[in-house]
């Protein structure tokens, strides 16, 4: 198995799969201020069939969300902006970032994943966001050229045969 740890969750994945925290990047340090601005998503993965997964982490079960922005644009904007930063990650970063770059690019399917974690109970200071449900509707209006099946999961609610594990703190 393959562990990445972000914040206070830890992923899971099968030892054939590439992963990578595409957000912390030597590479996406240096494109996230080119052209006004580019936002990254927390990790990429290739599994062993090929496909693309780039999966975004937010848990928000011991402190707010600030951002004015609704979640379903900020995780739109960053799948494109990392698209976009893969696409020339694969030409101009380091060797081994450029590789798995390459390697996203090749994939024979691409799959969106926002994993949301919220307060298990709902109060004013950690209101709950909209149901996951209607989330992934306004998610599939946004993303569907890039995935017309956008997914939002949990640790409580996992992706339906879920390759990866997540344990949460």
């Amino acid at each position: 198995m393959k562990v990445i740890d972000e914040g206070r969750l830890r992923f899971s994945f099968p030892k054939d799969w590439e992963v990578a925290k595409y957000d912390e990047w030597a590479y996406f340090q240096r494109f996230k201020s080119t052209c006004g601005g580019n936002k990254g998503i927390d990790l990429v993965a290739i599994d062993g069939s090929g496909q693309l997964w780039l999966i975004e982490i937010k848990d928000y079960r011991n402190s707010r969300r600030t951002k004015e922005i609704p979640l379903w644009d900020e995780f739109a904007l960053k799948v494109r902006d990392t698209l976009a930063g893969l696409v020339a990650a694969a030409h101009n970063a380091g060797d081994d970032e450029r590789a798995v770059a390459r390697k996203c690019l090749e994939a024979r399917r691409l799959s969106v994943v926002l994993h949301l974690e919220q307060a298990a109970h709902r109060s004013k200071l950690f209101a709950a966001f909209p149901d996951p449900a209607d989330l992934v509707l306004k998610l599939r209006t946004l993303l569907r050229p890039i995935d017309p099946h956008p997914r939002v999961v949990s640790a409580s609610l996992p992706l339906k045969g879920s390759p990866w594990q997540v344990d949460s703190s």
